[in-house]
């Protein structure tokens, strides 16, 4: 049995093209030109380097030894893959192309699901146990970082007012830590909160609100992230999300960087429309339990709807971060029962906070 192959001797450079044939003790490698014996290697020291799927022509090699021998004949690597137990991988045909495409995509996309199954479960149920002065601690510095070039306002009866009602929020909740309500001048008219229970009120909302009750059922509504801990599981995830980014791109990030740059921070702290929803009804929830008026968040999204009628969450769909403007009024609209969260006292020190 002869034919066309490379032998590569493992000390030299040299390639020299060889004859091969088989016996039933030896694999007999010769030169076609006079049939000078190259090598004699046993059968029993015969193995296949690499296979079909990585190598275009796996080698033979003798075990021990550095030479390689590449037969380049198909037919004949099937013949010696009959012959001989241990060349068998000489016969193995490569896996389509397309398939191994096919089959890399799967896995890829199986372990892309994996990855997000502990990242959304992971930050659903380990980041609240995160120490407390930890969450406090990035409360701080996030906040610090959002409102750097901001004007806080300072009015000392106004800021008491919503700080308490916040704590008794929270405590209604059974929520262990202190809340802390920060207002800052002008728009836009919104609210949000930070890990380790920090709140952060523009002016503006507070200012175009109809009545009290719709601030506290915007304030209701952030100490139902605070006490879901909403927060601390937005930033969790958002960081899962771009390591999952990063390690499917062969990139790298730190966390640092991930927190402290501006539309990072305001990406991770964008709660969800399950979050939100959660917010809503536990907001509601507690205003009840304290005999308040709550029907102060459904008044907020109305009075939003009446200013824009086009409810750009509805328009976003799946996109959306938050649900429809018009879910949200129909799940939390409550009658007008209840005392006032603010005494007229109060009140009146809240709309003048900044003043």
């Amino acid at each position: 049995m002869a034919a066309s192959s490379r032998y590569y001797d493992g000390a030299t450079a040299q390639v020299s093209e060889v004859g091969v044939r088989v016996t039933a003790a030896e694999l007999i490698i010769f030169r076609p030109a006079d049939s000078g014996i190259v090598a004699r290697w046993p059968i029993a020291d015969l193995a296949v380097l690499g296979d079909a799927n990585h190598e275009a022509v796996p080698p033979v090699v003798r075990r021990g030894g550095e030479a390689r021998l590449v037969i380049r004949d198909a037919e004949l690597r099937r013949q010696l893959a009959g012959l001989v137990p241990q060349l068998t991988a000489l016969a193995d045909l490569p896996t389509p192309v397309g398939r191994r495409v096919a089959t890399l995509g799967v896995t890829l996309a199986a372990l892309v699901g994996l990855f997000w199954v502990v990242v959304d479960y992971g930050t659903e149920y380990a980041a609240p146990w995160l120490p407390y002065s930890l969450q406090a601690k990035l409360g701080e510095s996030v906040f610090e970082e959002l409102v750097a070039d901001k004007d806080e306002c300072h009015g000392k009866r106004g800021l008491e007012a919503i700080n308490d009602l916040a704590n008794r929020l929270a405590r209604a909740a059974g929520y262990e830590h202190e809340v802390v309500v920060h207002v800052i001048e002008g728009g836009p008219v919104n609210a949000f909160t930070l890990p380790g229970g920090i709140l952060v009120f523009y002016s503006d909302l507070i200012e175009q609100a109809k009545d009290r009750s719709q601030v506290a059922g915007v304030l209701a509504h952030e100490i139902g992230h605070v006490v879901h801990h909403h927060p601390i599981k937005g930033i969790a995830r958002q960081y899962g999300i771009e390591l999952l980014a990063k390690l499917v791109s062969g990139g790298y990030s730190d966390l640092l960087n991930t927190l402290t740059s501006g539309g990072n921070i305001l990406l991770a702290l964008r709660n969800g429309r399950a979050f939100e929803r959660q917010a809503d009804d536990t907001g509601v929830a507690l205003l009840e339990k304290l005999g308040l008026r709550a029907d102060g968040i459904a008044g907020f999204f109305e009075q939003m709807m009446e200013k824009e009628p086009k409810d750009a969450a509805s328009a976003a769909g799946i996109w959306s971060s938050h649900p429809p403007t018009k879910e949200r009024i129909d799940a939390t609209k409550r009658p007008t029962t209840g005392r006032p969260a603010f005494s007229d006292a109060d009140w009146k020190a809240l709309r003048d906070v900044c003043k």
